[in-house]
């Protein structure tokens, strides 16, 4: 019996999935003030020196989001009951929240030079259902070898030609996640270094090695609504003081 408590208490040890939620959705909304408010200051007012390291500590903070967003879509891909309806909501929410990406980026009510992040995440999970399933396809090894590459060359493409936030970048760290997915630290070593071009994403990994499998508060909503919301605030800020005109992504 003390050996079950213990092993319990262990388990709930650590990072439950929905404070690496907050995590992400903290450091993204310090990213995203930095490169839609922030970066219109600098252009309204010129670039002084104390404005302009604010301006990069928020965007470097802001590093720190993408990974853990992977990192959980990549947990509920291999949690979820129904991937068509995790795929389907991703999707959605690409088309809502673009609207208010575009204010927030390019005070433009449509602009399609530049996509959000949930157009990224959604073609990264397509991708993911493509290899789940040649995976478990009973085809010949060579067969699947050369699928594999196929799939994610086509979605890295595909969010190149829709110009996504991260474009290919962000589908190739995708599916290193996805592929390291059975093996934790596997999967924390491929991600760091997958993300060192992003100088400051790789911190990411160190809350990420503290997650204890568990799903903590009911959160499962909250990302989905906060994104193109906060996004909209921003605009609306940004209006109210009287900056215009595009942002720094």
């Amino acid at each position: 019996m003390d050996q079950e408590i213990e092993t319990s208490s262990k388990l709930k040890r650590g990072i439950s999935g929905s404070t690496l939620k907050m995590i992400a959705i903290v450091t993204m909304l310090i990213d995203h003030v930095g490169a839609a408010l922030v970066a219109r200051l600098l252009i309204v007012h010129g670039v002084e020196n104390i404005m302009y390291l604010i301006y990069w500590v928020m965007r470097l903070i802001g590093r720190v989001a993408f990974p853990i967003f992977i990192f959980l879509m990549v947990e509920g891909f291999e949690k979820t009951r129904s991937k068509t309806k995790y795929a389907a909501r991703l999707g959605l929410f690409a088309l809502i929240s673009e609207i208010p990406f575009d204010l927030a980026f390019n005070a433009k009510v449509l602009e399609f030079t530049y996509q959000n992040i949930f157009f990224t995440l959604f073609i990264g999970f397509l991708a993911m259902i493509a290899l789940d399933f040649i995976s478990k396809k009973k085809w010949h090894i060579v067969f699947k070898i050369i699928l594999n590459p196929i799939v994610i060359v086509l979605a890295a493409v595909v969010a190149e030609l829709m110009n996504t936030d991260y474009g290919a970048s962000g589908i190739i760290c995708i599916m290193v996640m996805y592929m390291f997915r059975k093996n934790k630290v596997g999967q924390i070593a491929a991600g760091s270094l997958a993300f060192l071009w992003e100088v400051t994403a790789p911190l990411a990994f160190i809350p990420i090695g503290f997650y204890n499998g568990k799903r903590g508060w009911n959160l499962k909503y909250v990302f989905y609504a906060f994104y193109p919301l906060h996004l909209l605030i921003i605009y609306l800020i940004c209006m109210a003081m009287g900056i215009h005109g595009y942002a720094v992504i």
